[in-house]
Order: C-alpha cells, then structure tokens, then sequence
C-alpha cells in the first residue's frame, strides 16, 4: 500500500498545482489578455493529472486506503487547494502502511489494513 499512497500523493500534489495554476494564471490570461491557448495548454495537462489522481485513488484503495480517504481524495480533486490539505492524512496513511520494507510481501499484500482519516 506504501508504494500506491506515495503515487497518489505525489500525482494529488501535481495534480493541485496544475489546477491553480489552470484558475490562477491560464484563465486570468485568457480573459485578461486574450490568450486561448494558455487554457488549452494547462487545461489538458490539468485534465489528464485529474484522471490520474482518481486512477490513483483507486488503486490506494485497491492496495488498502480506507474508503473515507480514498474517498476525499476524490472530494479534493474538485476543490481548489484541496490536495495540499489532504496531503497530511495521506501522509500519515503513508507511514502507518505496511509493505515495502520486505516484510508482509510488495506493497503490503499479506498484512493490509485500512488507515482512516485522523487516526
């Protein structure tokens, strides 16, 4: 589960970035000094980060991630700065996994246990 919550973290990081940078400069650029192609740009990169972060979830939820945080990682895709917010619960979700140490086998399939949010 270590290896898929790190995915999904460092993807949700990228992913948060792409869409602030998509509200706060693409659009201010497209309707402020008549650049279309700012938003067609950083809209593509941002849809396709968007895509990933959900495939991502899935997977962390596949490899163990409770439903509740796989589940705000859902949530926090949509809201502007909502993946920096989530990123300390997924951290801590990160820490707690097991697998990836050579115990319990690859990413934690002998062992798994669901990490919930705040605790």
């Amino acid at each position: 589960m270590k290896r898929a919550v790190r995915a999904l973290r460092v993807i949700g990081l990228v992913e948060g970035v792409s869409f602030l940078l998509l509200l706060g400069v693409a659009m201010p650029l497209k309707y402020a000094a008549g650049m279309p192609g700012a938003v067609t740009v950083v809209g593509w990169a941002h849809g396709l980060l968007f895509i990933a972060l959900w495939a991502a979830a899935g997977w962390a939820w596949k490899k163990g991630l409770s439903e509740n945080l796989a589940g705000l990682t859902l949530v926090a895709s949509v809201l502007p700065g909502g993946p920096f917010v989530l990123d300390r619960w997924l951290k801590r979700a990160e820490e707690g996994a097991d697998g990836g140490d050579g115990e319990g086998g690859e990413d934690g399939e002998a062992g798994e246990r669901r990490v919930e949010p705040g605790g």
